[in-house]
């Protein structure tokens, strides 16, 4: 019996799970797998620092060990820079032998397919291209295109890239405002010149859970009439509305079989799905059993440090007080399973995401709304003896402030009560 399993039989036991009501067998399909598009949609938000090429492969380097399938190593059309970026991202690669497969994205046009070409050959890798193009009707509107037109460019560009051998998954921009017809019309075209997955794009936020639910089952539609059930389906969404993680895990619910998603959730205007907690709920909710998560906290740090990225100090997983607590209730019930030495039971106890998955621990801190094991904790982490007054004027002091007290606060009162003892005041 592997060790999550002898976990989950034990949390069975304490922990009753109205998650698991009704739910179905499995989310996750067999053949599942996630993309990366921090390299390529995270760099697109206004606000981060672009990394240097050393960053980049350094990050390729940690989602290759979280067991992420396919990066997106960028624009390579874009730019002469991209291009260099994502042709040593590739090289990288093969050179190391990664797992992790190599996408770029492009416009449905020559200009930007060339480049992807070009890389594939001159490092003898094959790259999965992402070819996108708006199909919605105010995306339209804007654009002056009708749905010949954008049928037409959308087969000319993947007859390219199919003719040079490369596997292409057709990008329907916007199709969470998309019309059915105009779908399915893209779709079989898309498909009958040789795209190899289709990807339904929440560009702009858009989607409610009902919403993945309708647009997934009518693109499953669309391809068993075409007796194409082997196509494969992207889900790439946007947080506008805050709905991004939970549209993306109702997506593999519904029948997606990849999800795209960013670290920190990075990208234009509010973002994506933020890989590291799509990975996350995915291991709570049964899954990706033998998918070690203790890189998630490396691999978001360096993010936040590479993009000049803030990393707010509440966000799930590696926020600054995702673990820590300072309330008297919660942390004796911390300590009361650390005093059975029940390491799993103390980090569960007030947690629903333990902090050893990634390598973190429980933290209890001392403030205003503190009680006593607070500062025996506290102490005793430390080595520092202690006894009823010495807790008794921590305590006092900590009631007393409007924040949590620092390592430098609480050395400075158990320093000034061992001074007025050594007077004999005490």
């Amino acid at each position: 019996m592997s060790e999550f399993a002898t976990e989950r039989d034990r949390g069975s036991d304490l922990i009753f799970d109205w998650n698991e009501i009704h739910r179905n067998e499995r989310i996750l399909p067999d053949n599942a797998s996630f993309v990366d598009e921090t390299l390529r949609e995270g760099l697109q938000n206004p606000s981060v620092v672009i990394p240097d090429i050393d960053s980049k492969i350094q990050l390729l380097h940690l989602m290759d060990e979280l067991g992420i399938h396919v990066a997106n190593v960028g624009l390579p059309g874009s730019s002469e820079r991209a291009f260099d970026d994502a042709l040593l991202l590739c090289k990288e690669i093969s050179d190391c032998k990664l797992k992790i497969r190599p996408s770029c994205a492009g416009r449905t046009v020559v200009a930007d397919i060339v480049p992807m070409i070009e890389l594939s050959q001159r490092i003898g890798i094959e790259i999965q291209v992402y070819a996108f193009i708006g199909s919605s009707p105010i995306r339209q509107y804007a654009e002056n295109w009708d749905i010949d037109f954008i049928a037409k460019r959308s087969t000319d560009a993947i007859d390219l890239a199919v003719n040079a051998g490369l596997p292409v998954a057709y990008v329907t921009e916007d199709t969470t405002r998309s019309r059915p017809e105009a779908l399915a019309t893209l779709f079989r075209s898309a498909i009958d010149h040789g795209a190899s997955r289709i990807c339904l794009s929440d560009t702009v936020g858009h989607a409610t859970p009902n919403g993945v639910r309708n647009l997934i089952q009518f693109a499953k539609s669309v391809l068993v009439d075409m007796g194409r059930t082997d196509i494969g389906m992207d889900w790439h969404g946007h947080n506008d509305r805050g709905l991004a993680l939970e549209n993306a895990i109702w997506a593999l619910e519904y029948g997606a079989d990849r999800v795209h998603a960013t670290g920190l959730g990075i990208g234009e205007r509010v973002g994506n799905v933020a890989m590291e907690l799509l990975l996350l709920n995915l291991k709570l909710l049964g899954h990706l059993e033998h998918q070690p998560l203790t890189k998630l906290r490396e691999y978001c740090n360096w993010i936040a440090t590479t993009f000049h990225w803030n990393i707010p100090i509440n966000y799930p997983l590696v926020g600054r007080d995702a673990f820590r607590t300072a309330t008297g209730v919660h942390a004796a019930a911390i300590l009361k399973s650390m005093q059975k030495n029940d390491g799993w039971l103390a980090d569960r106890v007030y947690s629903s995401v333990p902090a050893s998955m990634i390598g973190r621990t429980q933290e209890i801190c001392i403030g205003p709304m503190s009680g006593a094991s607070n500062v025996n904790h506290w102490l005793s982490q430390r080595g520092i003896p202690n006894d009823e007054k010495l807790v008794a004027e921590i305590l006092k002091t900590a009631k007393s402030q409007d924040h949590i007290l620092t390592d430098d606060e609480i050395v400075a009162i158990i320093d000034s009560v061992m001074a007025n003892r050594a007077r004999g005041r005490v």
